[in-house]
C-alpha cells in the first residue's frame, strides 16, 4: 500500500502524492533545461527539430490540462469558493480570461466522455492540436443521437460517432483545423454514405434558417464625413456574391496607365481592405438607377446640387439632397454617370438642367462604345467593360454631345482621374489617353 493509499480519519485531507511531485519536478527541470539551450546557436536542422518538438509539448500540455480540469469539473472543485462553474475558478486560480478557461474547461469535459477518449489520447501524444480536437468534437457532435432521427437502415448513433471519430483522427495527419472543419461537414459522407445525404439536406436548411433570421444593416455618420455600418448576411449566397463582387473589382490587374521608359510600373500596393472598401464605394456608385425602386415618389437616385459655375470647372464644394457636402471634382465625376441627378443653379439659383435623360449614354451607345474601345482607354489599364463608367471627352456642361464619337470607357480608378485637376490629360492617335501629374 502506497502513501496515497495509507488510510486515514475521515474528513482529514490526504497527503500530497509523491509521485506527482517527482514527475512534476522533472517537468519542471527538463523545461529549464530545454530553454537554457539559446535559439540563436542551433544548426538550420536543430532548429526545426526544436520547433517541432516544442510544438508537440504544447499540445501534450493540453492534453494534460484539459484531463486535469475535466476531472476537477466531475468533482465541482469550484464549489469550494462558490464559484458558478469550473472555468470562473480555474480563471481566478491561474489569471486566464473567463472565455480561455470555459473553453477549455468545456473542451476537457468533452475528452472525458468514452466516444472522444482517442480525441484525448491523441492530443495528450501530440499528435493533434487543441483546434483540430474541437474540430472533431464538433463534427461528431452533429451526428444525430437518437435512432429516432436516421434512417431505419443505418448504424446506431454510437457506431457512426465511433467511425466518424477515427476517420477524422486519421484525417488530422494531413489537414489543419479549417480543412478538418470541411471534412467534418461531410463526415457522414465518408462513414455512412447512405445517411449522409439527407443528413446534409437537414443541416442546410436548419443553417439556412437560422442565417436568414440573422440579416441585419445598420448605417450611421460620423462627424469625420465617414459612414460607417455592420451587416449580417446568409454566407451561402448573398454574402458569397458580395465578396465575389468586390474581390473582382478590387483586383490588382492593372498597372499604371503612363509608366516612364523604362519604368517599371508599380503594383497596387494598398492592403486588401482598403482596395475592398474603395470597390464597394464603385459598386454602389455604378448601380443602375433605372433599376432602383422609387422613394417617395421619385427614383432612390442622389441630387447633387451646384452652381453652372462649379460644372464648368470652378473650385467651389456640391451640396447633396441628404444634406452633405462634395468637392467639386467629385461633383463633376459623379455627374458622368447616371444615378446622380445634377441640378445645375444658375446665377440666380434657376434650374438649368434636372438630369435630362439625354446627358447619359443609352444602352445602345454604350455596347458600341464598349464593343470599339474593349475596356478602359487609359494606356496601360486592362480593366474590362463591364468595369468601366463611360466619359464624355467634350463635357456635356460644356455643349459636348452624348454620342459614340466623344464617349470612351474609362475604370474607377482613371475617371477619377481625368476629373482631378492636379492631372492633365493627353489623348493619343490610337484612341487611348494618358495622365501626367501637373508641375
Amino acid at each position: 500500500m502506497s502513501i496515497d493509499e495509507d488510510w486515514r480519519a475521515p474528513g482529514t485531507q490526504a497527503p500530497r502524492s509523491l509521485h506527482l511531485t517527482a514527475v512534476l519536478a522533472r517537468v519542471q527541470s527538463a523545461y529549464d533545461d530545454l530553454l537554457a539551450i539559446s535559439a540563436t546557436t542551433l544548426s538550420d536542422e536543430d532548429l526545426t527539430r526544436l520547433v517541432d518538438a516544442s510544438t508537440r509539448l504544447v499540445d501534450r500540455s493540453a492534453g494534460a490540462v484539459t484531463a486535469a480540469i475535466g476531472e476537477a469539473d466531475r468533482r465541482r472543485l469550484g464549489d469550494a469558493i462558490g464559484a458558478r462553474h469550473t472555468g470562473q475558478w480555474w480563471a481566478r486560480r491561474s489569471m486566464l480570461t473567463r472565455p480561455e478557461a470555459n473553453a477549455l474547461t468545456q473542451l476537457g469535459r468533452r475528452l472525458s466522455e468514452e466516444v472522444y477518449a482517442p480525441v484525448h489520447s491523441e492530443l495528450a501524444g501530440g499528435a493533434i492540436h487543441v483546434d483540430q480536437a474541437w474540430v472533431i468534437v464538433k463534427a461528431v457532435d452533429a451526428i444525430p443521437s437518437s435512432p429516432e432521427d436516421l434512417p431505419s437502415h443505418a448504424d446506431a448513433p454510437a457506431v457512426l460517432k465511433a467511425g466518424a471519430v477515427q476517420h477524422l483522427l486519421v484525417a488530422a495527419k494531413d489537414h489543419d483545423a479549417k480543412a478538418l472543419k470541411i471534412l467534418g461537414r461531410r463526415i457522414l459522407d465518408t462513414v455512412a454514405p447512405e445517411v449522409g445525404e439527407a443528413a446534409e439536406a437537414k443541416a442546410l436548411a436548419d443553417e439556412e434558417a437560422a442565417a436568414a433570421r440573422k440579416v441585419t444593416l445598420t448605417v450611421r455618420d460620423l462627424p469625420d464625413g465617414t459612414t460607417t455600418g455592420k451587416f449580417s448576411l446568409p454566407t451561402a449566397g448573398a454574402g458569397e456574391m458580395l465578396r465575389k463582387q468586390l474581390m473582382a473589382i478590387a483586383a490588382p490587374k492593372h498597372q499604371h496607365a503612363n509608366p516612364e521608359p523604362g519604368e517599371t510600373p508599380d503594383r497596387d500596393e494598398r492592403p486588401l481592405h482598403e482596395r475592398l472598401g474603395w470597390a464597394f464605394i464603385e459598386w454602389i456608385e455604378r448601380y443602375a438607377a433605372d433599376r432602383l425602386p422609387t422613394s417617395g415618389g421619385v427614383s432612390a437616385t442622389v441630387v447633387v446640387t451646384m452652381g453652372l459655375g462649379t460644372l464648368m470647372g470652378g473650385l467651389a464644394a456640391a451640396s447633396l439632397d441628404t444634406g452633405g457636402r462634395i468637392s467639386a471634382g467629385q461633383a463633376r465625376r459623379l455627374a458622368c454617370e447616371a444615378g446622380i441627378i445634377p441640378a445645375v443653379l444658375g446665377g440666380r439659383s434657376e434650374v438649368l438642367d434636372l438630369g435630362r435623360t439625354r446627358r447619359f449614354h443609352s444602352k445602345a451607345q454604350r455596347i458600341a462604345i464598349a464593343h470599339r474601345d474593349g475596356g478602359c482607354t487609359a494606356e496601360g489599364c486592362d480593366l474590362p467593360p463591364a468595369a468601366c463608367h463611360v466619359h464624355h471627352d467634350q463635357p456635356w456642361s460644356r455643349g459636348g454631345p452624348t454620342d459614340t464619337d466623344t464617349g470612351r470607357l474609362l475604370c474607377h480608378r482613371h475617371h477619377r482621374v481625368v476629373h482631378d485637376e492636379r492631372y492633365e490629360t493627353t489623348h493619343l492617335p490610337h484612341g487611348k489617353v494618358t495622365f501626367h501629374r501637373r508641375t
